[in-house]
């Protein structure tokens, strides 16, 4: 191998100003274009266009394909955006009425100066511990106006739109400007970074995983540290983008950092010469970003893992999500060659689907490789995405649902830190290395020598085609959802509830019914406490301890979610009366409230009866006045 087929995964392209900025990935030595002399004519002549018109027509290039990816999110967010109140993703689960809680939260914290990290507007009189809780404050925040004006339910579906089309314009940005420096490339990478089928799969409930439009940026910012003459200043911009991204999603961040680190380990191992004059900036750096950062965010993870409520751990439901090895060769649910019943089992659920691939790309993915495969950033790319890949099969590995072993995360699940991944989103990583090698691969092609470029370019087009036209995103399939109550939103309920009590909803809130999180966001700022709810917290309510999902146990709350999924109306004792009312105290309540339009409404409004008597029609609900009976006053 020449000593020019082995040049450095961040060397600097050969028309780029040498510098920190000029961070790039170099095709291998057969693949580079003719040296300038040898070129054409017309591009001698291109060459000598002024410059003022050439920037403008890169402009035009760069705004049309950034409108491209925005109008292919609001393609697959159309159903939603159709009635974004009254629809949600037909694969539904509580993830979006819990965001929705979440940014009214954000409107609390800027118009009454709430505490960010901690609320008890939901899981009375408990709280919530937010920091562990991924409350996304900084999209939350900035979309404030938009839930003022419009509602939690527009910014929901506002941030899943501009998640996917920001996150595919921020790496066609990064991977244009700065890595591979060529359009249609950086293009054909964006386009799978941002609508991969493991991207519009989080689409269906997690604005907060598939904004990742910052992640590029700090790869970018990582690879310049290597070769920066001021790593003092680049380790500071680093630490701003890391504080951001830990108030988007800090799973998301910690998987880039362990995939840099993967990244530039695999480069280390095969040009250890290179590394001589760049662990001095990279080394000064880091340690800049990590004491910035680490002031920064010294607090809010003070918060997060030694405040009120936290919980060490992931709950056990989730702890063993692994990726099937099959889901890597068929196509995701939400894509055009998806089918939701042939993916049961390959992944833990349609939120969770992280690979999903499918055949074409997969035989393309390796045989780029295999083309590619004596250039060091391919190699690397490879490998980095083939340990993550790995990883996310989790504790357990299978084939099609048959059960082959035990997996390498069952060595690394207990470490700190890691015990709170999701293994299966892993997966996530090994999508952006594919990304990247579509990219450079697209643009290794367009400067073959040695053949006719037009047929290179047209057998290249035709492997994209055949390779990503399976996966194509759909537009997510939506279904109706119940409406607020009436009773909410014509503000009756202020008649009965004071600042410090609470609105009890029948069934009880909590993962499965998370419909009374959304009555308090359409309030727009939690203008009520409710118990119970959707979120993380330490078993039995007590600092410290592994996660769950939900607070404290209820009796009440079991009691009458079996009724609402059965139909059936138990006899209820003194003692079951007397422990409903020992939580109606604890809780604050001031009114239990049943929707006219609950499943099984009949049987759960007897069931509430024989707990404290009679209730009323008000508007659509039945509604029991307790304060009398809870010694609690408006």
């Amino acid at each position: 191998m020449t000593p020019a087929e082995t040049r450095g995964a961040l060397a600097p392209a050969a028309d780029a100003p040498t510098g920190p900025r000029s961070v790039t990935l170099d095709p291998p030595a057969a693949v580079r274009p003719e040296p300038p002399a040898a070129r054409p004519t017309a591009d001698v002549a291109a060459a000598t266009r002024p410059r003022w018109r050439w920037r403008w027509t890169r402009r035009r290039i760069d705004l049309v394909v950034y409108a491209g990816f925005l109008l292919a999110a609001v393609w697959v967010t159309s159903g939603i955006w159709a009635d974004p109140a009254g629809r949600v993703a037909a694969l539904y689960s509580s993830d979006p009425a819990q965001v929705q809680f979440f940014l009214a939260h954000s409107v609390r914290v800027v118009l009454h100066g709430e505490f960010p990290f901690f609320t008890e507007q939901f899981n009375y009189p408990d709280g919530v511990n937010l920091m562990a809780n991924t409350a996304i404050l900084a999209l939350g925040i900035p979309m404030v106006p938009v839930t003022l004006l419009f509602g939690p339910a527009v910014s929901f579906v506002t941030l899943v739109t501009l998640g996917l089309a920001g996150t595919a314009a921020a790496w066609y940005r990064v991977l244009s400007a700065h890595l591979v420096r060529h359009r249609p490339a950086a293009a054909v990478g964006a386009w799978f970074c941002g609508f991969s089928p493991a991207m519009l799969s989080h689409a269906n409930w997690h604005p907060n995983i598939i904004s990742q439009f910052l992640l590029p940026f700090i790869v970018w910012r990582v690879l310049v540290l290597t070769r920066s003459a001021r790593p003092v200043r680049d380790g500071v911009l680093l630490a701003l983008l890391v504080v951001v991204q830990a108030f988007i999603n800090e799973e998301i961040l910690l998987f880039t950092a362990l995939a840099l680190g993967v990244f530039l380990l695999a480069v280390l191992v095969q040009q250890r010469d290179r590394w001589a004059a760049a662990w001095r900036p990279l080394g000064v750096g880091l340690a800049v970003c990590a004491v910035l950062a680490g002031a920064l965010l010294a607090y809010p993870l003070w918060v997060q893992f030694a405040g009120p409520m936290a919980y060490h751990g992931l709950s056990d439901a989730v702890r063993d999500y692994g990726n099937d090895i099959a889901a890597f060769f068929a196509p995701g649910s939400p894509t055009f060659g998806g089918n939701e019943r042939a993916n049961v089992n390959l992944a833990p659920n349609y939120s969770e689907e992280n690979a999903f691939f499918g055949w074409s790309l997969s035989l393309l993915a390796v045989g780029i490789v295999v083309w590619l495969r004596r250039d060091v950033v391919v190699r690397a790319l490879a490998a980095t995405g083939l340990f993550f890949a790995v990883l996310s099969l989790g504790e357990r590995i299978s084939w099609w649902d048959r059960e082959l072993g035990a997996g390498p995360w069952e060595l690394l699940v207990r470490l700190p830190l890691l015990d709170a991944v999701v293994p299966t989103r892993f997966g996530l990583i090994t999508s952006v290395t594919v990304a990247v090698l579509l990219a450079y691969a697209v643009r290794s092609a367009w400067v073959l020598r040695g053949v006719d470029r037009r047929t290179a370019r047209t057998l290249t087009a035709a492997g994209l085609v055949f390779a990503l036209l399976p996966i194509a995103p759909m537009p997510l399939r939506v279904t109706d959802r119940p409406p607020v109550p009436e009773f909410i939103t014509a503000d009756r309920w202020r008649q009965y509830v004071g600042p410090e009590q609470t609105l009890v909803s029948v069934p009880v809130p909590a993962m499965g019914n998370t419909d009374p999180m959304r009555w308090a966001a359409s309030t727009t700022d939690l203008a009520f406490k409710i118990p119970g709810g959707y979120f993380l917290a330490p078993r039995n309510g007590v600092t410290g301890d592994p996660g769950r999902f939900g607070g404290r146990p209820s009796g009440i709350g079991s009691a009458l979610a079996e009724v609402a999924s059965t139909g059936r109306t138990p006899k209820l004792d003194d003692r079951q009366r007397r422990r409903f009312l020992d939580e109606l105290r604890h809780w604050n309540a001031a009114v239990v409230v049943l929707p006219l339009n609950e499943q099984n409404a009949e049987p759960l409004r007897r069931t509430v009866e024989q707990l404290v008597g009679p209730g009323r029609q008000e508007l659509d609900v039945w509604l029991w006045d307790v304060r009398t009976l809870t010694g609690r006053t408006a």
